[in-house]
């Protein structure tokens, strides 16, 4: 579901941000229909909500963004404009978690990055996986779309192809999530990246 401002703003600045960050994206096709899904996606830029964003035309597309961001008059607005929400990533942020569970709950559309933060120049195979994804899609029985983001040595520049590849949803069933079995999060989380990984594997940018 998008807000008249969001549609206002994308309908403006998509070209823009398209042009300028040379965004490619495959897969239009696994975007499900409606809201109420979870994206998830590997993380090697600053940049990655928006070239998510722009890849997801017709959705609306949440994320928890650093609080420091907030505290900066014009970008808090046009921030909380394109649906990013606070978080204080010194600590365990209650407070965006619940927000996040309230809009999938309420059928709005929201990302994560399963690694937690970025890793620009790295395999994303080699990375850390967070327990985040796991447990959001687990409280939220949420269906998730598997993201592969490609830059070049996964750098961002500015004109150099962006490749946003956008995997089959997999349905939140297929997770085989047991609450009473202890590491369920870490695991799902886990699973939820390897997914991510071999889109990324299937498109040719990852050996």
């Amino acid at each position: 579901m998008m807000t008249k401002s969001y549609k206002f703003y994308y309908a403006v600045f998509a070209n823009f941000f398209g042009f300028w960050y040379n965004i490619k994206v495959v897969g239009k096709e696994n975007i499900p229909e409606g809201d109420g899904f979870l994206v998830c996606s590997n993380h090697y830029s600053a940049t990655d909500p928006i070239k998510i964003s722009y890849a997801f035309k017709g959705h609306q597309v949440h994320y928890m963004a650093k609080k420091e961001l907030f505290k900066v008059p014009v970008l808090k607005s046009l921030i909380k404009t394109l649906g990013a929400f606070p978080v204080d990533r010194s600590r365990a942020d209650v407070g965006a978690i619940k927000h996040m569970l309230r809009l999938l709950e309420s059928g709005e559309s929201a990302a994560m990055f399963p690694q937690g933060t970025r890793h620009p120049e790295e395999d994303p195979r080699e990375t850390t996986v967070k327990t985040g994804a796991g447990m959001i899609s687990a409280k939220t029985n949420a269906t998730v779309v598997p993201v592969f983001l490609h830059q070049k040595n996964f750098k961002h520049r500015s004109f150099r192809r962006a490749t946003v590849v956008i995997g089959k949803p997999i349905p939140f069933e297929e997770f085989g999530y047991d609450h009473e079995v202890p590491g369920e999060y870490a695991r799902i989380s886990n699973e939820i990246f390897n997914r991510i990984c071999k889109v990324g594997e299937e498109a040719g940018f990852l050996e």
